[in-house]
């Protein structure tokens, strides 16, 4: 009798890592199982010749894929762009928000040449302004920009790929419109029943008057800023409007960015308890090139200033998967989810860590990607691209950049000294 040759249960088994998944209630030494591109199993012993590719992840933390709420990923289309699978291949980012890069009229060119050819997945916060954001700033000058109906219909047309409507709040941005721009954003998320994200940065408007609009599950990103829109009063008190807003469901999201997270007004919030909904980079052409540079260091930041792991963890996976509407295809490692996943080493390394301004602070532990998984399917790292022609680097980041491009390494981790990345950004606009 002819015997039977049986099958690996499973295509792709990790093994030996410590599984952290808080929305799943998983917290320890675990195998993950890989079939048809979904979780298949989670279980403390699976046996290696169950899988047909097996992954020791040995000593390594192991988390659903990361999800960025806020970045700019349309490379060759805007001032801003960054290419998704190259960075996502090297920090176990898996899905990608692009907030507010495209207008209502560049998403079917979004759709054909960046999301569909990408590995990971890309999804988008469309612009309030129907000229999105090609040029640095000044897409809100106009009001006759701010098309709502025009947002609306494209979102409505598009419900897979736009899941928020983004507006950049504060000067130069909206000129002197105020906050009527972002009264067309929400009149145009009510439309179609999307939150909106409210950029703030410097005043006007004042940060009152753009909290007291929002509702729940809008968003309020670059929480963390020290800029004149911050969240804190000069005492380091949380503003009593802020306070309400929270309470009455608005998200706070951290988008760090270039300018946009300052040690001493996360140290006030934080010391009160006031904890992001979701850490985001806000990652783009300045950015990345550093204090930024990444997801898993601004993971490294946040736990560096007091947030336990498994809340960084949250805040990266399961949190803004809820806010997408993938709360059970997304973000967690529960059977049946999409198998996105992350494999990091936690260093114990003291640092130097910088803030948008300069400010220093001694990071104990660094979180580092060592393999990023997208439907079952491992990404080989690839190489990051030059900065745009029209970026203005440092000397230290230009070596840091062809050293990068020479020995294929990760992100730019000499960047060590204050100065190496150029002037901070200032707290208060003089002109």
């Amino acid at each position: 009798m002819e015997s039977k040759v049986l099958r690996p249960a499973f295509d792709l088994l990790v093994k030996g890592g410590r599984v952290l998944d808080p929305a799943a209630g998983l917290d320890g030494v675990l195998d993950v199982g890989v079939r048809a591109g979904r979780i298949a199993a989670v279980d403390p012993h699976i046996p290696s010749d169950q899988g047909r590719e097996v992954i020791d992840a040995s000593g390594q933390l192991v988390t659903a894929g990361l999800i960025d709420l806020h970045t700019h990923c349309l490379p060759g289309l805007t001032y801003w762009g960054v290419e998704a699978d190259a960075v996502g291949s090297r920090t176990g980012v898996t899905t990608w928000v692009d907030a507010g890069s495209a207008s209502p009229y560049m998403l079917p060119g979004v759709r054909r040449h960046i999301v569909e050819p990408a590995t990971v997945r890309i999804l988008s916060f469309v612009n309030i302004s129907t000229v999105g954001l090609v040029a640095p700033n000044f897409e809100l000058s106009r009001l006759e920009f701010c098309d709502v109906d025009a947002v609306a219909k494209a979102a409505s047309q598009n419900p897979d790929l736009v899941r928020g409507i983004k507006v950049r709040m504060g000067y130069p941005t909206a000129a002197e419109h105020g906050v009527e721009p972002l009264r067309r954003a929400l009149e145009a998320g009510r439309r179609v029943g999307l939150p909106v994200m409210a950029h703030i940065a410097y005043a006007p408007p004042g940060i009152a008057e753009v909290v007291d609009l929002l509702g729940p599950g809008d968003i309020v990103t670059h929480a963390f800023t020290g800029l004149s829109m911050k969240l804190i009063d000069d005492t380091g008190a949380i503003r009593a409007e802020v306070v309400r807003a929270r309470e009455r469901g608005v998200l706070i999201d951290l988008g760090h960015g270039t300018g946009s997270l300052a040690f001493d007004t996360a140290e006030a919030l934080l010391g009160a308890g006031f904890v992001p909904d979701t850490i985001s980079t806000d990652i783009h052409q300045v950015s990345i090139v550093g204090p930024m540079f990444d997801l898993p260091t601004t993971m490294t930041k946040l736990l560096s200033l007091g947030m336990p792991l498994a809340d960084v963890v949250t805040a990266t996976t399961s949190a803004p998967a809820r806010v997408l509407g993938f709360e059970h295809e997304l973000g967690t490692l529960r059977v049946g989810a999409a198998a996105d996943i992350a494999l990091f080493d936690l260093i114990d390394e003291p640092h130097t860590i910088f803030d948008a301004h300069m400010q220093a602070r001694q990071a104990q532990q660094r979180i580092r990607n060592s393999l990023t998984i997208v439907a079952g399917r491992p990404m080989e790292p690839r190489t990051l691209p030059r900065a745009a022609p029209w970026m203005q680097l440092t000397a230290a980041a230009r070596q840091a950049e062809e050293g990068r491009h020479a020995r294929h390494p990760g992100l730019p981790e000499v960047l060590r000294e204050a100065d190496d990345f150029g002037p901070p950004i200032p707290r208060e606009l003089t002109s």
